[in-house]
This record gives structure tokens, sequence and C-alpha cells, in this order.
């Protein structure tokens, strides 16, 4: 009988004041939860030196925990343009790492991820939180929302594979190159 291979997912729920993260392993049908935390950031730090702190934390995560995917949260337009435009900045320090360390980097929307989690694809924070517990079998539910968050990316990424994941790339990248964003998972 052939053993079940073990991957290790890293999710990351990247702002530039709190840096969420959450490590589980998949062996088989069954999730554990590794390490998972945030990255925060003063508030009156200048900003390339908050970029600078999550570039190193997550180097330091990724070379201790060697993840084989990291996944994170496909972004969009939020109403306040200078938290997206940072936000997207940390993803962006994030993502830099992830092709430093030579590991591929998936996205899913929220609505997949609550989907994933929930089986229902507009839950709300408690019903995400609460699965996010039950499905990795922790004592109480990970704060703050940021580290549920990231866990729940990692178990988007655990539970539905390649059926619905997306290599992370710039809006850019789509139609102007024909790209698809469509890859393999495992």
């Amino acid at each position: 009988m052939p053993t079940a291979v073990t991957k290790t997912i890293i999710g990351i729920d990247p702002g530039y004041a709190i840096t969420g993260y959450g490590i589980i392993s998949k062996t088989g049908n069954k999730l554990k939860a590794i390490d998972y935390g945030v990255i925060e950031t003063a508030a009156k730090t200048e900003f390339p030196t908050r970029l600078l702190a999550i570039n190193d934390k997550v180097r330091f995560i990724l070379e201790t925990f060697k993840p084989d995917i990291m996944v994170v949260e496909e972004l969009f337009l939020y109403n306040n343009r200078t938290t997206a435009i940072g936000t997207a900045q940390a993803r962006g320090v994030v993502l830099v790492e992830a092709a430093r360390a030579g590991i591929p980097v998936y996205e899913f929307t929220p609505n997949q991820v609550k989907l994933a989690v929930t089986g229902y694809g507009r839950a709300d924070k408690k019903q995400v939180s609460t699965m996010v517990k039950s499905l990795l079998g922790l004592k109480e539910v990970p704060k703050p929302d940021d580290v549920t968050d990231a866990l729940a990316i990692a178990i988007c990424m655990a539970n539905t594979g390649s059926l619905y994941a997306e290599k992370a790339v710039s809006g850019y990248q789509y139609g102007r190159y024909g790209y698809s964003k469509r890859n393999e998972f495992g």
C-alpha cells in the first residue's frame, strides 16, 4: 500500500500593520496545524522599514518550516485605496520571499476560501473561525482574525487543490500576455 504524501502549506493574510500566517500539513485527508501567528509592524515606523520587517520575518518562517506551497488571498479593491496599496506592497514582499525560496504561490478569492472551509461562500468570520478550529483540532480559535484567515486560506488549498487553485499573478498579466492562471497542485 503506498504511503500518503505529506504537503506543507503556508497561508498568508498580508497586511502592512499585521500579516497573519498559518502553516498546516496535509497527509491523506488529515490536516494538522504546524505553526501560526502574526507579523506586526508599528504604525510610527517608516513604511519601507515596515516592509523590510515583514520580508525578514517571512524569510525566517520559510527557512524554518520549508513549506511546499504558499497560498495568499487574491487582492480586491478596498474602499480605502491607501490601505489597498499598502496591503499590495506587503503582499509583494511576501511573494518575493516565496520566489527566493522556490515555493509556488497560489491565490484564492475570499468567497472560495469561505466555501472550502465552511461549505458556504458568504460565511461570516465567526463561522470561518469555528470551522478552522474544528478542522485543525485546535483547543481555541486562533487570534487575531488575521491568523484565522491565514489558516483558512491554507485549509482552502488543502481541501480543493488544483480544482480551484490559481497561480498568483498580477492582474496586468492576464489578457495582455494570454497567461492562463490554472496550474496543477501536487
